[in-house]
């Protein structure tokens, strides 16, 4: 018979060593920023199709286009990762999104616009699996899933960054001056060029590597894989269904299916939505999931947002919108630190970042179909009917996290540093 887990030791960070420490902060600031760069488009995305004239299904497309680079980017990077390191995947990831996003403000037309959010992807696609692996082999079984929850709640920091950032550009500038400052990140490569080591597991992995091993160690995680990317899909598709168009749903006016928020009222809104929503809903995560489990945590979490979404959606006075967005935001986007910590111990180290890139990315490209298919199902319905098919696919993504391992009772596959 199997000994009983033992209950995960408190996280006290004094314990981590600096190496630790560095690596869960460029990790958690690379996201954070990450989070800041995409969102900027989404809290301007009500001027910007006014600017380029798009009705909502373009707008839509131009935000799938970023989610299909996504993928790619994930892929891309997380095979480049599992061959050359974490850390320097890590900021090229980073450069490359920063880049890009200032160019989104150079944008004279449609089409270059979508071409900039395009290769801005990349780079936001290869960030999250590199950053992801590299948490996972620095960090302890028992205190893992709350490292991993520190990196993932930085999203909802960014993303409240970017709503303060852009309320305070926009009243004193134009729409160009929002994405201009998406350049800010690169200043980080340089420090994690020169502070954060790669992993020793990964190291020690790399070195003794032989023909083929990679391949194989993907190939022996197919069953596994496919699960956690069928669940990632389902759940993503709800995420960026949802919180792609909610700025948007806020802000138009009563006449055209929206709530007739005004500007400053928005800022507020998405302050108070990301910081009691989704900053707890991904802390909490990680300390459930260490003392629960993390498939009990992950189902959860789903189970509970497709709850909360119909409730959003049908709400009509402010403070009820408010209310069951933050729970919404809080139980959705709280699944997210679960798909880093399943898909960082379900994995070997051999294929760790390629199959976490591809169990994220191509669920998160999949998930490009969402803002098109929200935009779309809004302009004959309106977004409150629309928002309820994330519902569902939160409800489905529950289903499919109910068919994964649980993993905190398995034997560790990363070793704590000495």
């Amino acid at each position: 018979m199997s000994q009983p887990t033992p209950p995960p030791q408190a996280f006290r960070w004094n314990h981590a060593t600096p190496a630790q420490r560095r690596v869960v902060i460029a990790a958690a600031l690379g996201w954070m920023l990450d989070a800041f760069d995409v969102m900027l488009y989404s809290i301007v995305l009500a001027t910007l199709m006014r600017v380029f004239a798009m009705n909502r299904t373009t707008a839509g497309l131009l935000n799938a286009l970023t989610l299909i680079a996504s993928a790619l980017g994930g892929l891309l990077f997380g095979l480049l990762a599992d061959r050359f390191g974490r850390r320097r995947m890590l900021a090229s990831s980073i450069l490359i999104y920063s880049v890009f996003t200032f160019a989104c403000g150079l944008s004279t037309n449609v089409l270059t616009l979508a071409i900039f959010r395009f290769l801005l992807g990349l780079g936001m696609g290869g960030e999250w699996s590199t950053g992801a692996a590299l948490v996972a082999e620095t960090w302890p079984t028992a205190l893992r899933g709350r490292a991993l929850a520190l990196v993932q709640s930085s999203w909802a920091i960014g993303y409240a960054l970017a709503a303060v950032v852009a309320e305070l550009i926009l009243t004193h500038a134009g729409w160009r001056w929002v994405f201009f400052a998406g350049l800010l990140p690169a200043i980080l490569v340089f420090w994690i060029q020169t502070h954060v080591p790669e992993p020793p597991v990964w190291k020690r992995a790399h070195a003794a590597a032989q023909p083929g091993e990679r391949r194989r160690a993907l190939g022996r995680s197919v069953r596994p894989l496919m699960l956690l990317t069928l669940a990632n899909t389902l759940g993503m598709f709800a995420w960026w269904g949802l919180f792609t168009w909610i700025p948007t749903y806020l802000i138009l006016p009563l006449t055209q299916g929206g709530r007739g928020f005004h500007t400053l009222g928005l800022t507020s809104f998405l302050l108070v939505l990301n910081l009691l929503g989704m900053l707890p809903g991904y802390l909490s995560f990680g300390f459930i999931a260490d003392r629960f489990g993390r498939r009990p945590a992950f189902v959860g979490y789903l189970a509970c947002a497709s709850l909360a979404v119909p409730m959003l959606a049908s709400a009509r006075q402010p403070s009820l919108i408010l209310f069951f967005a933050t729970v919404a935001a809080f139980f959705g986007t709280g699944f997210f630190t679960g798909s880093g910590i399943l898909g960082s111990e379900l994995f070997p180290t051999q294929a760790r970042a390629t199959a976490l890139g591809i169990s994220y990315n191509v669920a998160r490209g999949l998930s490009a179909l969402a803002p098109l298919t929200i935009g779309a199902l809004s302009e004959r319905h309106g977004l409150s009917w629309a928002f309820l098919a994330s519902a569902f696919a939160f409800a489905a993504a529950a289903i499919a996290g109910f068919f994964l391992p649980e993993t905190l009772t398995q034997k560790a596959t990363v070793a704590p540093i000495p």
